[in-house]
């Protein structure tokens, strides 16, 4: 954009000191004239006409008006000579001999001849003969003087047709027309020179005007100068059709029909006309060429523009996500939060698609503009390639962190249902009913059903570590590391389990031996996959009057210490056997905790939360409305203690027992939160009785798929407080030379003692009729 329209415009090498304009009026008093006509040695002629008052016109003015007549022919010419008729036929010698003198002082240029026509009258005649005898030697020293008598003497020195009709002539002349004809001539050079300034200017304010840097002051300013380049089209649209008026105004000379001895009318001013005309169409041409590629260069410094803020808009938005994406984790130490970082991957993905999309089209552009021979065109390779390599970059890291997150789902999923097997295992270990098994075909049957078990999940039971860290060494952590090997543990112990099983049934077999139960207490619900949800059917209805028989009517309920036979006496010598019963009573704690767990939230989201749903507000009667927490209590308060907290506190004790009583002397504290919902329990029950038959309760049973009412779930706070000690009791039996019995019996304290604490409340709260 820095190369500038130059044009030079030539006027002729003798400049014109005086326009026709200047000194129109002493042009038109016609004391002097240019005719046209020229002698027979190509001298130009100039007529001083007879006038009397010549000699009265100031020497200034009269120089004045032959330097520029004797101007205009020398525009054409380099060597021009003039002829000078003085027609003095009614002046006198005086006059003629004034009028010699002032010429041959200060005429202007070469003066080839003059020639005077005398006085006509006699004596003024007689005065001139004698007057230019006497002088003739001094106008010869200045002037060639050829002193005529007569217009016929003067057609021998020059032919008719170079003079005017009153010097017997045929050439026609009007000297205010030629007066016009020299100004409108000169106006119009004047004109061209002008447009041929104002172009060069134009032409320099393109080239050093620095452009701004926002894109509507670009596409202003190059409005802008369309808008002038226009303009001066029109300007030399307007000139050009007043030259080729001015040149029709003239008869183009004929070449064929002039001569030597025959000069064309007014060639002179048809030529300036012409050459003037020709230098504008040329400066016309060169303009429309300059600004042609001026033109090209701007839209094309436009497009750059938009090109580079697109480009820049889309690498930093790139480089933005780039920096995102940096954050985002490529692994997790679970299912569901593997599972939700590969749902946000995809949704991150999903922009970062977007953006590429965005990137492909500035690309695109780019292309485009290349195609189209841009001058900044190594430039807009440069970004096309600098952005595509950004996007693919952006895309493999994606690509790459979505395949690593989905190989770890595949782990975590593998480990998942490695320790999923491990929990059927010790349900079918745990909810083996022993009584049934006394007989030989009952621990037949037992031992079939452990070793098709075994069979069906020997898949996960039987898994290679070493495979699986090589499978997965790519994405293996130090977390998954350490999953791996306590899954690998849980499975060393729960094979250990069904190999001891399987060792005592085949003694049993062999010895014939009447079986009883293993595991002390039976579970208080059967396997989650069979009947996840229930209500014991031998709790009796719960009546504040009858609190305290009613806790230990439950615990002496679960009791089953009294029942054990002598098979309990046949596997108490061994050790190994002490550990695999505590990890009976461990494993049945843990399951029996998540079932529970799960039956508070069913609750909390199938019953309480529907309270405040809009649509169910119609079927709840009015004596419910805005009284869930007198139906539930604290049991939400009770749901995340047990869920965030205590369940994964004996979930960390599934391979150390030892560690089961500080977990409930940890929480010994938060376990009061159960005086506050047995209290409650009452308010609840007689809430309920109003409602039970309500069609709200209904729909919620229907929506959940329970068989048992709202009543039954609203008892598991009570019958799991009571569970806890039981367990321990039984937990402590089989530990008795093993680390954490001390812990173990302070927990067991512990819960005997909120046992008895929730029945003094109870007691406490049913006392009436005082302060």
């Amino acid at each position: 954009l820095t190369t500038a329209f130059v044009f030079f415009f030539f006027f002729p090498e003798t400049a014109i000191p005086i326009c026709a304009k200047d000194i129109s009026d002493d042009l038109m008093k016609e004391f002097a004239f240019l005719s046209g006509g020229r002698g027979k040695d190509k001298a130009w002629i100039i007529t001083l006409p007879d006038n009397a008052r010549f000699n009265e016109v100031p020497e200034e003015i009269v120089s004045k008006v032959l330097t520029y007549l004797t101007s205009v022919p020398s525009q054409h010419e380099s060597d021009t000579k003039f002829i000078l008729i003085l027609d003095r036929r009614l002046d006198t010698w005086t006059s003629v001999k004034m009028t010699l003198q002032k010429i041959a002082a200060s005429f202007p240029g070469n003066l080839h001849l003059v020639m005077v026509l005398r006085p006509t009258g006699f004596f003024q005649r007689t005065f001139t003969d004698i007057g230019f005898r006497f002088s003739q030697e001094d106008f010869l020293l200045k002037l060639p003087v050829v002193m005529l008598s007569s217009v016929s003497d003067l057609l021998t020195y020059i032919d008719e047709q170079q003079l005017t009709p009153e010097f017997g002539g045929t050439l026609e002349y009007c000297h205010s027309e030629w007066v016009i004809f020299r100004t409108a001539i000169e106006s119009f050079a004047l004109t061209v020179k002008e447009i041929a300034q104002m172009l060069q200017s134009f032409g320099t304010e393109l080239a050093e005007t620095e452009l701004p840097d926002d894109m509507y002051s670009i596409e202003r300013i190059l409005a802008l100068r369309t808008e002038k380049y226009y303009q001066l089209k029109e300007d030399i649209t307007a000139v050009t059709k007043e030259g080729n008026l001015l040149l029709s105004s003239f008869e183009e000379p004929d070449a064929g029909e002039c001569s030597q001895d025959q000069h064309c009318e007014r060639p002179g001013d048809w030529e300036t006309v012409n050459r003037l005309l020709g230098q504008l169409r040329e400066m016309e041409t060169a303009f429309d060429g300059f600004w042609e590629k001026h033109q090209l260069k701007m839209e094309q410094y436009l497009q750059l523009w938009k090109f580079e803020q697109s480009f820049q808009e889309v690498k930093n938005a790139i480089e933005f996500l780039m920096g995102r994406q940096a954050e985002l984790p490529d692994t997790g130490d679970s299912v569901p939060q593997v599972k939700q970082r590969l749902k946000d991957l995809g949704h991150f993905d999903g922009m970062a698609q977007d953006l590429i999309g965005k990137a492909q089209v500035v690309i695109l552009h780019g292309h485009q503009l290349a195609a189209n021979h841009h001058y900044a065109l190594n430039l807009i390779c440069q970004q096309c390639n600098e952005l595509r390599h950004h996007s693919d970059v952006l895309s493999d890291e994606i690509k790459r962190k979505q395949m690593r997150l989905q190989k770890t789902l595949d782990l975590h999923t593998r480990l998942q249902q490695a320790l999923q097997c491990c929990d059927e295992g010790a349900y079918l270990l745990a909810n083996q009913q022993m009584d049934k098994c006394q007989s030989k075909e009952g621990a037949q049957k037992a031992l079939q059903d452990i070793e098709r078990f075994l069979e069906s999940s020997s898949a996960y039971l039987n898994y290679d570590p070493q495979a699986l860290h090589y499978d997965f060494e790519s994405v293996l952590t130090s977390e998954l590391k350490c999953q791996i090997q306590s899954v690998q543990v849980k499975l060393e112990n729960v094979r250990s389990m069904f190999e001891n099983r399987q060792a005592c049934f085949k003694k049993l077999l062999d010895k014939h031996v009447r079986p009883v139960q293993l595991v002390a207490p039976r579970p208080e619900n059967p396997p989650r996959s069979k009947s996840p949800l229930f209500s014991p059917k031998h709790v009796t209805p719960w009546s504040s009057s009858h609190c305290i028989p009613f806790l230990f009517q439950i615990e002496v309920m679960h009791d089953y210490q009294e029942k054990r036979n002598s098979l309990q006496s046949f596997i108490s010598d061994s050790d190994d056997n002490l550990d695999i019963l505590k990890g009976h009573v461990i494993n049945e704690l843990i399951e029996t905790e998540r079932v529970y767990v799960e039956e508070l939230f069913t609750v909390l989201t199938g019953y309480r939360a529907e309270m405040d749903n809009p649509a169910m507000l119609i079927l709840m009667p009015p004596v419910l409305r805005n009284r869930k927490d007198v139906l539930f209590g604290n049991m939400p308060e009770i749901y995340d203690f047990h869920n965030k907290i205590f369940l994964h506190s004996l979930e960390s004790c599934l391979g150390a027992p030892e560690r089961v009583g500080c977990c409930f002397l940890d929480r010994r504290q938060d376990f009061q939160m159960y005086e506050k919902y047995c209290q409650n329990k009452p308010r609840s029950e007689s809430l309920w009785r109003q409602c039970s038959e309500s069609t709200f309760f209904q729909e919620c049973q229907r929506k959940l798929e329970h068989k048992l009412g709202l009543d039954s779930y609203l008892l598991k706070p009570v019958q799991r407080l009571t569970k806890y000690q039981l367990l321990l009791k039984e937990l402590l039996k089989y530990s008795t030379s093993c680390d954490g019995v001390q812990e173990l019996q302070e927990a067991l304290v512990a819960m005997l003692d909120l046992l008895k604490s929730v029945n003094d409340s109870m007691h406490q709260i049913s006392i009436t009729g005082y302060d």
